[in-house]
């Protein structure tokens, strides 16, 4: 699956508004970077909220890759550990599949900086259900 298959959704959303871009799409693994300018907090550098929204982003697309059509995924539990600090550039998330249930679908995503170090690591846990009408 490519970005395009998703990128409809991205409008108006917070996807949007961080910046965040998806580099590539996959059930088992999900590609996307976001900058750091704009998505910081008081004391310059990155603020962990938005590692963890990229974490989220990242784990949800891949669930919904892996829920098929006429199926969801809802994130039903994110926890994330910040390792160390970033004031500037773009940071890069790669979402791996721990488990692709029927039921449910759980991801880690690491968060690194330009130079490959690590910056947060993430897991997130999705429900996946049959699509509901809006």
């Amino acid at each position: 699956m490519t970005d395009d298959a998703v990128r409809p959704s991205y409008a108006g959303t917070l996807i949007e508004r961080m910046g965040i871009t998806i580099l590539e799409v996959g059930p088992d693994k999900v590609v996307g970077v976001m900058p750091v300018e704009g998505n910081t907090q008081p004391y310059g550098l990155l603020h962990g909220g938005a590692s963890a929204a990229l974490a989220e982003t990242l784990g949800s697309v891949a669930a919904m890759a892996h829920a098929g059509e006429g199926r969801i995924a809802v994130g039903i539990e994110l926890n994330a550990t910040h390792h160390r600090g970033v004031t500037s550039g773009s940071v890069t998330g790669t979402a791996r599949a721990l488990h692709l249930g029927s039921r449910v679908a759980t991801y880690e995503i690491v968060v690194e900086d330009s130079e490959s170090r690590r910056v947060c690591t993430a897991r997130l846990t999705c429900m996946v259900m049959a699509a509901r009408d809006r």
